[in-house]
Order: C-alpha cells, then structure tokens, then sequence
C-alpha cells in the first residue's frame, strides 16, 4: 500500500489537514468535489488557540496580511444599545495566549492554507472528484470516487463538511439536524459605511430570540456582519446559502435600537444560511474507525456561538499532525490515539455553543441574569481561558 494519507473535502478543514500531513512527512492526496476551489460564506473568528497553530506551521506573515486584529470584543444590548459588557483583546489576549484574536474573511483562510498547500511537491489535489466508496483492508484504504478514479493509502480522512460522505458510509447514522436558526450574513466595505457605523472592534448585540454579530476583515476595510434569528428556510437544506434581502431580518429587529437598525438599513446584499449541528460527540467511535478518521465538521458540526466551527477543525488537524509522527504504532493505532484526544474538546465546544445560543437569545429571568452577570463580572465572563490555551491546558 502506497504510503500516503488521502482527503476528501478541500475546505479549510481538508486543507489544513492536507498541510498538517505533510508537515509530518506523509504525503497527501485531496479529493475535492468541485471543479475550482473558492470559499463560500464571509467572516470567521479565529481564536489564540488557533492562531498559535497557523503561526506553528509558518502562516504568520500570510495571515497578517489578510487578518485584523480587533482590541475589544463588545457586549451591546439589542434594545437599548447599552454596553453589557467588554473583553480585551489586542495586546491583552497575545501576552496570556501567546498568539492574538484575529478575524477573516473565510475566503481568505481558505486561499492562505490553499497556497501553502500548493507550494509542497508532496500533495497532489484532484478537483471535479466525488468520494463514491472507500474499503478499509488489513494494509490500507481504497477510495472510489463517482468519475472512476481509484486511489489507495494507509488512512482516509475525511473532511468533507456537514453532509460529509466519508461519515454516512463510516457511521451510517442519520442527517444533520435543523437548528432553527437562520443566520443573514453580509460583508461591507467600510468606507461605503456612513463614519458612525464603521468599527474595528467585535460587538455582539444580545436581542431576544436573535443576536447579532459584526467584526472587520481584510485589514479592517471591510466589515463582516451576521445577524441569527429563529426561523426556517424552505427549499433544500443540501443547497444551504441562499441570496436575500434583509427583509426577514428587518422584521425581527423591529424594536430594536437605532444604531442596530441603521446598519442593518445600510446594506443591500445579504446570503442566508438555515443552521444546521449535530448533538455533541458522544464518543472516539464518532471521530475514528480503523483507518478513516473525520475531521471538522465531518465529525462535530456546531452551532456558530463560540465562533470554533473552523477553529475546531484546525485544531484537529493539528492533533492529526502530532500522531501521525509518533513511531511505533500502526495507522488505525494513530487515528485511535487522535480520536481520543480530540473527541471531548469538540464535544465540550459544540455543548457550549448550544448553551451560548440559549444564552445570547434569552428572554426573562435569564436574560437579565445574563446582563447582571456581565456587568458585574465583566472579563472574568466573557473569557474563556480553557477554550483559548488550546487542548489540553
């Protein structure tokens, strides 16, 4: 069996690990569905935890010229306008993380890994190319893919994102579940922006049954804003981003504070995304079998709430690089060993994204203990340093 790690998926999960493998002296070959790679969707929130991780495999220079760096995370109410609370990033989370909170956009990340990857001999990437089948033997994993190209290697990762292929055929369980939730996503230049509403900071506005989130990217020149309500999108859940208008948005603000509605007011283009997760992992048998491992959202699927869906997946691919150096061990060995160091943390983040969710959409009694606790607590509340020092901490 030729000695090689194959993917399937060429996102930003498939790519970081296709760069991790390699780093760790496995060649590597990606199987990517479409015909050209591009990244759909618009910002991210990229935590020290996975900063420290790019910055380990030599992105540093490329994500500084493509990341901002916000100095605040700010608490707003939705209603009122009122600041709840505030977290300091900036110089404040590099000196206790070692490494900075940045936003991006995710086509950005997307072309940052794709290029590292481009630049090593060892990857081959194969474009146009559905994973079919894959048949785990007692030397390796032969993977069949839709157009009839067969390939063969020690280990199969996949992924492939949430309706991931490589999991119904290892696991056979059932689709993703329908969150409720619908999120509008939109990106601005900031200088088509009226002064008052362009920001440089992170603020999160707390609404009932909504929240909403706005950041810069791309330097800080454009602003990334996403708004979550309660909702169901008709049409086919497969085909998940869908062009909008703000209307539906617009009506679940109503109420809301002027500078809220004023931004909203001022952006025409918005693509809207039906949220869908799966319930936290349950065990190492979710994220590894023999010799296929999944990775990302293939494996955990999240709610966006504690901003770690890609987060996650980096940090997988992260651990994939660490066993897959260790000596000594077979290959389905080293998937097992990656599947149970990382199953629990993914598990502990999409729970937690869960309970944000019920927490950032609150109403009553819990709203305004929300809000109190804020206030009082401040930093102590809004940091999440288990999260932040990265796995194992």
């Amino acid at each position: 069996m030729t000695k090689q790690i194959l993917i399937a998926g060429g996102g930003i999960g498939g790519l970081a690990a296709a760069l991790a493998c390699t780093q760790a002296g496995w060649p590597v070959q990606l199987l990517e569905r479409a015909r050209e790679f591009g990244e759909v969707g618009a910002g991210i929130q990229i935590g020290p935890n996975v900063v420290r991780i790019l910055h380990r495999w030599g992105l540093e220079p490329a994500l500084r010229q493509v990341a901002a760096f916000p100095d605040v995370l700010q608490v707003r109410s939705a209603s009122s306008g009122a600041e709840l609370g505030r977290l300091r990033l900036g110089e404040r989370v590099r000196a206790r993380y070692g490494a900075p909170y940045a936003t991006i956009h995710r086509a950005d990340i997307h072309q940052l890994l794709l290029k590292a990857v481009e630049q090593r001999a060892d990857v081959k990437l194969h474009l146009g190319q559905w994973l079919e089948s894959f048949v785990q033997e007692g030397d390796g994993v032969r993977v069949q893919t839709l157009d009839g190209l067969a390939l063969q290697g020690e280990a199969l990762v996949g992924a492939d994102g949430l309706w991931s292929s490589v999991r119904q055929l290892l696991l056979e369980d059932a689709a993703p579940r329908v969150t409720g939730h619908l999120a509008y996503r939109a990106m601005v230049l900031q200088q088509d922006l009226p002064e008052r509403l362009r920001s440089q900071q992170v603020t999160i506005w707390l609404g009932p049954d909504l929240h909403l989130v706005q950041y810069p990217v791309r330097c800080g020149r454009w602003l990334n804003v996403v708004g979550i309500v309660h909702g169901l999108v008709d049409g086919n859940l497969d085909d998940w981003d869908h062009d909008t208008n703000a209307q539906g948005l617009r009506a679940a603000l109503t109420g809301t504070c002027s500078p809220l509605q004023d931004l909203i007011g001022a952006i025409d283009h918005w693509r809207l995304w039906a949220l869908c997760d799966r319930p936290p992992m349950k065990g190492a048998h979710e994220q590894a079998k023999g010799r296929v491992a999944l990775l990302g959202d293939a494996a955990h699927p999240m709610r966006p709430y504690m901003a770690q869906g890609a987060g996650m997946a980096i940090e997988d691919a992260a651990c994939l690089q660490q066993v897959l150096i260790r000596p000594g061990l077979t290959m389905a060995q080293r998937l097992q060993a990656y599947a149970e160091q990382r199953w629990q943390r993914n598990a502990q983040v999409q729970a937690r994204s869960i309970r944000n969710g019920q927490i950032f959409h609150a109403r009553g009694f819990m709203r305004w203990a929300r809000d109190l606790s804020m206030r009082l607590l401040g930093e102590r509340v809004l940091d999440v340093p288990w999260l932040y020092r990265g796995p194992g901490a």
